[in-house]
């Protein structure tokens, strides 16, 4: 790809005037923060990058009232620092890609995080990115500025337009500020490992944990031979949160549980958030050098998609399970061949939807990167599309080939 001239807006008034030019040149715009997730999604069909890295810094911060505010270009890093200096974080603990793309922690933007609706382990617990925007501010591809929402989740106003943007990947506007909610860190974070069993098993543990009194508030299966300490045995995963008397409480009554299953240990706070970032970050399969896909289903359905993919001799690299069983990280060996059309159609049966996270730039290009959607929910993307950038100027072609 052709190197691209990079716009680099001081402001929220030079952005808009930035997209505005572009549209009256009828120029198009990949918009990105500082293009650590470049890679994501299709091959953007734009000759200039519109870039948010220097509208940067924290705006507004109450910690008594869970709230903060930063411009779009604010990193993780600089986010995450100021929470843990008041003993707060972001709870939907957003994937970074860290490991798929090989940029440093940290460096991924605040925006990127909602504009993608990056959420970590914690999502069925927490619920997504999208859950926890209070209100934003952004640029149309007409230019024009807008807000939406406010500093309290009853404020809003009108349609929900975050959840509309949360996910739309810098197709629908440009934010430029955001505001959302932030919760206290626990104090203390500890994990159940139970050793030995099968995706089947596993599945049937977490799916049984996730409806306990115990508040376990991850769940994550490795089979054996995923990277990571835990390669040379599957691995279920459990984790509690809170004060250490009450973790120690629900712990003791989840190993009586679960103690016939198969051997039991118990992960310490700094191996369990080691654990935890490395699975955020889809690490026991990231380093494989195939193609990787994140997919999408019912809980219960994860093995069943495994087990038809080998059944189609599809080479499968790598997989485990997030989120109860109902998000699948799986890697194809890089000889694979076409995958797209096997994947998804075994995807498909069971009712999911599979993203192609990590591949080159040509297969990008031409395999459907996110899932193909029904004629009718297509028809209403491509509307909602047109009423915030009928042009066509902001990141075309990210999401759907010519649009």
């Amino acid at each position: 790809m052709m190197a691209r001239t990079v716009h680099a807006p001081r402001d929220e008034a030079d952005l808009a005037a930035l997209v505005a030019s572009a549209r009256e040149t009828r120029a198009p715009l990949a918009v990105e923060g500082r293009g650590t997730r470049r890679a994501l999604g299709r091959p953007v069909e734009a000759p200039a990058t519109l870039s948010t890295a220097d509208l940067s810094g924290i705006t507004l911060y109450e910690p008594a009232e869970l709230v903060m505010t930063a411009r779009a270009g604010t990193s993780l890093a600089e986010i995450r620092a100021t929470l843990a200096s008041a003993n707060q974080e972001l709870a939907f603990d957003p994937i970074e890609h860290t490991a798929l793309l090989g940029h440093d922690a940290g460096s991924t933007t605040i925006a990127a995080a909602f504009a993608l609706n990056a959420s970590g382990p914690r999502r069925p617990k927490i619920g997504a990115a999208r859950d926890h925007l209070l209100g934003f501010r952004a640029v149309n591809g007409l230019g024009e500025t807008f807000k939406s929402g406010g500093r309290v989740m009853k404020n809003v106003t009108g349609f929900d337009l975050s959840k509309l943007v949360c996910g739309s990947w810098g197709t629908l506007a440009v934010l430029s500020e955001v505001t959302f909610k932030v919760m206290p860190a626990p104090e203390t974070t500890e994990t159940i490992a139970v050793f030995g069993l099968d995706d089947e098993a596993a599945g049937r543990l977490m799916r049984e944990a996730s409806g306990l009194p115990q508040e376990v508030d991850a769940f994550a299966h490795l089979p054996a031979g995923a990277d990571g300490p835990f390669s040379h045995v599957a691995t279920t995963l459990l984790r509690l949160d809170g004060p250490p008397v009450s973790v120690a409480s629900r712990e003791a009554d989840l190993v009586a549980r679960f103690k016939a299953l198969g051997q039991i240990e118990i992960l310490g706070e700094d191996d369990s958030r080691r654990a935890w970032t490395d699975l955020r970050e889809a690490g026991p399969i990231a380093r494989r050098p195939g193609a990787i896909w994140r997919i999408s289903l019912a809980p219960s359905d994860g093995p069943k998609l495994v087990a038809a993919l080998r059944a189609r001799e599809l080479p499968l690299a790598g997989w485990f399970y997030d989120w109860v069983g109902g998000l699948v990280w799986l890697a194809l060996e890089p000889e694979a061949g076409p995958q797209a059309g096997p994947v998804r159609a075994e995807v498909d049966r069971l009712g999911g939807h599979a993203t192609l996270i990590r591949a080159g730039e040509l297969v990008r290009g031409v395999d459907d990167v996110f899932h193909p959607q029904p004629a009718p929910l297509a028809a209403l993307a491509a509307r909602v599309k047109r009423a915030f950038d009928p042009d066509g100027i902001l990141s075309p072609g990210r999401m759907t080939k010519g649009a």
